[in-house]
């Protein structure tokens, strides 16, 4: 694979804009930093972006996530894994990145609105939103799965 367009080279003001919604994600994410990592990485898995999995597979084992749940990840409803606030954000994930299968189904908001606040569940969404926005560059200008390392400036 060969990288397509270096995107903060090719276009730094909107490379920037991009990295402010994704700072302000960080800040007001009040959650636990794994749950944050494991939205970004299941919204990866269903976009099929392998540097966004690669990147934030590496990070999760960073902030202490196990191989077993990185490694189960892709079914977690299957397994026992991962706690109730966590499926309901899985779940909400799965729902505002397939946005045009279902149009986020009122059972899946529900089920979120019980373990998030107002506020939180708009931090939850605009996550997700940014996460599916870095998929979509990477994707597109075909980013290199494996040249990303931890404690650098990322996404």
């Amino acid at each position: 694979m060969q990288r397509r367009i270096d995107a903060r080279n090719a276009a730094p003001a909107a490379f920037q804009a991009m990295s402010a919604l994704e700072a302000y994600v960080r800040r007001t994410w009040h959650g636990d930093p794994i749950l944050l990592g494991l939205l970004k990485m299941r919204a990866s898995q269903i976009n099929g972006c392998a540097y966004c999995i690669d990147m934030h597979s590496k990070d999760a084992r960073a902030h202490g996530e196990t191989e077993q749940r990185l490694y189960a990840l892709d079914a977690w409803r299957e397994t026992p894994f991962f706690t109730a606030r966590e499926r309901a954000a899985l779940a909400w994930t799965e729902a505002i990145t397939l946005i045009n299968r279902d149009h986020a189904p009122d059972e899946v908001y529900e089920r979120v609105r019980q373990h998030f606040t107002e506020e939180e569940l708009v931090n939850l969404t605009l996550a997700i939103a940014v996460a599916n926005s870095w998929n979509r560059l990477a994707i597109g200008f075909r980013a290199v799965p494996g040249e990303y390392q931890p404690n650098a400036a990322h996404s």
